[in-house]
Formats: structure tokens, sequence, C-alpha cells
């Protein structure tokens, strides 16, 4: 790899960027209209659907960076600050939160599919990494295997987690998150800096 992230770190970087517990509240309101012997089965369902567009980019995102001629580290350090803002918003979440795709019934692909499990985010750090270990496929999937896992788990078992956390147990859990993240978003700047020999 040419970033230098073993497998772990890339999916920790990976479950980050995926918010799981982020997700959790924003999840309930989605499926609050949906049956109790459903929900576990449209998650189910959704996540699958979300890992086939993630591992889509995955594969397909460096032809795609390749056809605009983009730098592995131009790459790295849009990368960064895309995770700085992130582990930002994080921190400091805006105001008002509940439902913002105002959907209602069983969703089916939006929103949970796209765009909380394959997003904006994910995406893009897709194809950072698709881009920065091109050499290192095999361990960049097993990261994203790996992060998703984590994600399906925490979000099949959202409604549980959800009353043992409460509102500011969840709050505290994305907070650190977002310090960790903003850690991660510096050093990947480095390294970007670092590989253009400035």
């Amino acid at each position: 790899m040419d970033v230098g992230l073993p497998i772990i770190s890339t999916a920790i970087l990976l479950l980050f960027v995926l918010d799981p517990f982020g997700n959790v509240p924003v999840l309930l309101s989605v499926l609050k209209d949906v049956p109790e012997d459903r929900v576990r089965k449209v998650i189910v369902r959704e996540m699958g659907y979300g890992l086939i567009i993630l591992l889509g980019f995955l594969f397909l995102g460096d032809h795609f960076l390749s056809l605009f001629h983009l730098q592995t580290e131009s790459v790295t350090i849009a990368g960064a600050i895309i995770f700085f803002i992130i582990g930002i918003r994080l921190i400091f979440p805006s105001e008002g939160g509940g439902n913002i795709y105002g959907s209602t019934g069983e969703p089916f692909m939006v929103p949970i599919a796209i765009p909380m499990i394959a997003g904006p985010s994910a995406l893009a750090t897709l194809l950072v990494l698709s881009r920065s270990n091109q050499g290192s496929w095999p361990e960049t999937l097993a990261a994203l295997l790996l992060a998703w896992l984590v994600t399906s788990v925490v979000l099949i078992f959202s409604p549980l987690l959800y009353r043992i956390l409460k509102d500011k147990g969840l709050e505290a859990l994305e907070r650190l998150m977002g310090m960790l993240l903003l850690i991660m978003a510096v050093q990947m700047g480095i390294d970007g800096l670092r590989g253009l020999q400035l």
C-alpha cells in the first residue's frame, strides 16, 4: 500500500466514514412506519445493496480517476480534506436532526443503501483508496468488507443499541469517532504533501 495503512487501520477509517452510530437515530426514524417483523429484513437487504455499490466504486474508482489524469498525491490530499470536514461535522453536528430524507413506508435503495451507506463521503473514500493502494486491492477489499460487516451489525441491532445508549451515548460515540477521524485526516494530508516532494 502506498499510503501504508494496514487492513485494520483502513477498516477503521472506512467505519468512521460510514458512521453507523451516527446513522442509528436516522435509520430508526426512516423505519418507524415499517412493521417490526420486517425491520431487520429491510436493513439486511439495504446493506446488501449498499455493499454492491461500494464494491463497484472500489474496483472502478481507479479507472474513473485515470480518466481525469489525477495524481495519487492530489487524491490523497483531497481525501484528507474530506475526512477533516466529516470529522468536524461529527464533533460539531448541525442543529435540528431528525429524518432529513422525509421518507415514509418501507424504503427501497433510498435512503438507506444510498446515501446512508454508499453516500458521497464513502464513495470518495473508496476513490482515494483505489488510487492510493493500486497494488494492494485484496487488503482494501478486506478492509471494506470488515467495515461494512461492523456497520451492518450496528444497524441491525440499532433498536437495542438505541435503548441502551440513548441519544447522549450515541452523541458521545460520534464525537469520539470525529476526533479520531480528524487525526487521521491530518496524517493523510501530511503523507500527501510529502509525496509531492515540495
